[in-house]
């Protein structure tokens, strides 16, 4: 105390009065004690006094419009912000986790938490780590306010509004891969503090006052929703039909059936006839046809069921639909007498049912070897674009991993399944059977180092096969040649696909869009089924780096395989050179890993070509092989039916699509300022005539393997080869821009779109004609574009995500 009683009075105090507000400042920390509580409850007690709580707010028709528009919009899908999915009541009781299910570094699997299946209650789902953004504690208009996050958050908002012109501040965080702050209600006020402009929709303009109220009301009356809808009168009927049918107990069908449910599990199901909005999914249940479904929770649809004795059931999904895993298959009587004619009429028998050993159920071809293979091929080119929307679109709603080994517009046709060709055997598919074996130790990161090994070997070895009878086929005529191209049977759209892809999201599109693409895919049975395999059925979302590495380079070879396919059909002095221009640089660093057979290079296939530029000359002759169909292909892409109509070009479309063609025509560095997707309204005298196009920026690569790049990285060399494709409807799933222009001032807007030179020139072009996330007008235009999509394809159409829409 000697020290002590050296330092003086004041000095004294000061160590006091510090030591109390250093406690106090501890106290505060750990406890985290809301210093505003009584400002809290008074200004709830405001808002309530502003609310008419007497009468009950009708879901269906005010809150669900409110919700999907301006918080589904960004809270649909897995990659929903905190994974808060907003798109049924039974998301938003589940709340909120701050754990990331897009983790490309991820060492160890997490496990899976995908709604309805993985828990299937509040309580499972709070053992998970998910924590409430609604009040669960006593029930009332004053609790149900205080202890809702969202209403934290939609009131935030409300106190504090974001600027109204201009690009946000830098403040605002909107990287696809940005830090999550996913606030609880003990850390609401301290979020509030630090982030007084995050509130709810976050970077997006302020709700309007009637909208605001309806979703304060709602949650203050305790936010309930009705119970789903029982299936409809018209689809009773079938639903006991089709269960029927998935539920036969000969091998046969068993066999059959669970071939169809691998390739079907991800489809929402449509019933010809049905109500537009009606849709179903294809599950694995405990309880038979009659009984209430019990889901069969497993991770993957070829995962052991657990049980010997399972069913087929079809169980109606409620969510709002959200386009980015929106992929629509259709049931009808037609659709029930082609899977008897294609899988039950042949003559073939099933000794023995398979094991779901994951060695055996990841390798579709030794599991379904017994199916003819020319039935499973005809199987998925009756609907080629739904198996190709679902490695591009995909059900997990963020295809990165997926899509940075494609190019950003490219061309899909197929092998004709009426000619010999050896992948149409199914004694050359049995034989090939363990070569074809797909990544299957999902949990192991040491399957990464099977793929030089095992998976790459199977791969040449199955290639080298291929090579042997390629050389046999001798050479054909050009026109010839065109026969071996499969063409939809004169009648199909589903024929010729476009792929485009979005840096990680992507779309299809029927028929061959845009200008001639760098490269393009000719597809056989097993590369499409593979592709259906690797991407869908066997990708874990939840898993690991080793996943997911070993799936991307899989998919490499998948993806040479499939435009070494197309070079066959070019004259063999100009393939390598060709095929090295496509990916400067990658195919040699590809081949130093993979050293692949190249006696297929020096194997004459097709004669007859007359110019000097050879794939110029096939894309004009498979152009004309599918003629026939463009009609179909453009209804289809406009309209979803290929009964579209109103497709007659009028003078105002003819008009602005004279002034898109110019844009259209913008290439290489011009493009840099463009985002990857923009929508543009083109507004007549008569709103519901107004016009539709989207801009789409096709990016250049040297290397798409590279895994993780962006537009920093991209090279100068690569920009200069960008090019647009405009198309007259909505592609894509997530938007990056709005425009809106004038019919009237449409030459204008094309004439200023090809002077942008710069960043600083596109930003004027977005001044005279975009819509910024702070314009109070935004909401209106969005709002537009969704009922226009929903007008037109009102079954395949789902709600855009506006997580990536552009600060610019």
């Amino acid at each position: 105390m000697t020290g002590w009683k050296k330092i003086s009075k004041n000095t004294r105090v000061l160590i006091i009065l510090s030591v109390v507000l250093l406690l106090g400042v501890f106290i505060y920390k750990v406890f985290e004690w809301p210093l505003t509580t009584n400002n809290e409850t008074k200004a709830i007690e405001s808002e309530l006094s502003s609310l008419q709580l007497d009468t009950p707010v009708n879901y269906e028709q005010q809150v669900k419009p409110v919700l999907e528009r301006r918080c589904v919009v960004c809270h649909g899908c897995y990659d929903a912000p905190c994974q808060l999915k907003l798109s049924s009541n039974e998301g938003l009781q589940r709340g909120a986790n701050k754990e990331r299910i897009y983790d490309a570094q991820r060492i160890e699997s997490m496990p899976a938490t995908r709604l309805f299946i993985d828990a299937k209650s509040t309580v499972e789902w709070r053992a998970r780590g998910f924590s409430p953004v609604i009040n669960e504690g006593t029930q009332n208009p004053e609790n149900n306010l205080y202890n809702s996050v969202l209403y934290r958050l939609l009131r935030l908002k409300k106190q504090h509004p974001q600027p109204r012109a201009g690009k946000l501040p830098d403040n605002f965080t909107l990287d696809l891969d940005r830090e999550q702050t996913c606030t609880t209600l003990e850390s609401v006020n301290k979020f509030a503090e630090q982030h007084p402009l995050w509130g709810m929709p976050y970077a997006m303009p302020d709700l309007l006052d009637s909208e605001y109220q309806t979703l304060v009301s709602w949650i203050a009356q305790g936010s309930q929703a009705p119970p789903p809808s029982d299936p409809s009168a018209i689809v009773r009927p079938q639903i006991k039909k089709w269960e029927s049918f998935f539920n036969q107990p000969s091998r046969k069908q068993k066999l059959v059936n669970r071939y169809l449910y691998e390739h079907l599990f991800h489809a929402h199901i449509h019933f010809t006839g049905s109500p537009e909005r009606e849709f179903y999914r294809l599950v694995r249940s405990k309880t038979p046809p009659g009984k209430v479904i019990d889901e069969i929770a497993t991770l993957r649809p070829n995962d052991d069921p657990g049980t010997s004795t399972f069913y087929y059931r079809l169980l109606p999904y409620h969510p709002s639909i959200v386009n980015k895993n929106h992929i629509v298959y259709e049931f009808s009587d037609k659709r029930l007498q082609r899977f008897h004619e294609l899988f039950l009429t042949p003559d073939y028998t099933v000794s023995q049912l398979p094991s779901y050993e994951p060695g055996t159920a990841s390798n579709p071809f030794k599991v379904y070897a017994a199916i003819p293979a020319v039935s499973r091929y005809r199987f998925m080119l009756d609907d080629a674009y739904f198996f190709i929307e679902g490695f591009i679109k995909g059900p997990v709603c963020r295809g990165q991993l997926a899509l940075n080994v494609i190019e950003d517009q490219f061309w899909v046709v197929f092998f004709n399944p009426d000619k010999p060709i050896i992948t149409n055997s199914s004694q050359f598919l049995e034989k090939m059977a363990p070569e074809l074996q797909l990544p299957a130790d999902f949990n192991n990161n040491l399957d990464l180092v099977r793929i030089w090994t095992e998976y790459w070997k199977g791969q040449r070895r199955y290639m080298e096969h291929k090579q042997a009878w390629f050389k046999t086929i001798g050479t054909h005529k050009l026109d010839h040649a065109m026969d071996f191209i499969w063409d939809g049977d004169g009648k199909n759209p589903n024929a010729a696909l476009t792929i485009f892809r979005h840096f990680d999201s992507g779309s299809v599109a029927y028929g061959l869009v845009g200008n001639d693409p760098e490269t393009t895919w000719v597809i056989d049975f097993p590369l499409l089924e593979r592709i259906h395999y690797l991407l869908v059925v066997d990708f874990n979302v939840y898993g690991n780096i080793g996943h997911r590495m070993s799936t991307r380079i899989y998919m490499d070879f998948l993806r040479m395989e499939g435009e070494d396919s197309f070079l066959a059909f070019l004259p063999v002095n100009r393939r390598k050179e060709i095929r090295d221009k496509w990916y400067v640089g990658q195919r040699s660093s590809i081949e130093k890993l993979f050293s692949a057979p190249q006696e297929w290079l020096s194997t004459e296939a097709v004669e007859g070509y007359q110019t000097a530029n050879p794939q110029q000359e096939l894309y004009q002759r498979i152009k004309d092989r599918f003629k026939v169909l463009s009609q179909h292909a453009k209804a289809m892409n406009h309209c979803g039916s290929i009964g579209c109509k109103n497709l007659i070009a009028k003078s105002a479309i003819k008009r602005a699509d004279n002034a898109m063609i110019k844009i259209a025509q913008l290439q290489g560095k011009n493009l840099h300022s463009f985002p990857d997707v923009a929508f543009v309204r083109v507004k007549t005298d008569k709103p519901e005539d107004d016009l539709t196009y989207s801009l789409i920026r096709n990016k250049a690569y040297k290397n798409v393997t590279s895994f993780l790049a962006d537009e920093s990285e991209r090279d100068r060399a690569d920009i200069d080869h960008d090019t647009m494709t405009v198309v007259k409807w909505l592609e894509g799933s997530y938007p990056n821009f709005f425009f809106s222009v004038a019919l009237s001032d449409i030459e204008e807007f094309s004439k200023r779109c090809a002077a942008i030179r710069n960043n600083k020139d596109y930003e004027k072009f977005v001044d005279q004609y975009g819509v910024r996330r702070t314009n109070p007008l935004f909401w209106e235009l969005a709002d537009w574009f969704q009922d226009d999509y929903k007008r037109k394809k009102p079954i395949s159409s789902g709600l855009f995500d506006l997580n990536r829409y552009h600060n610019r």
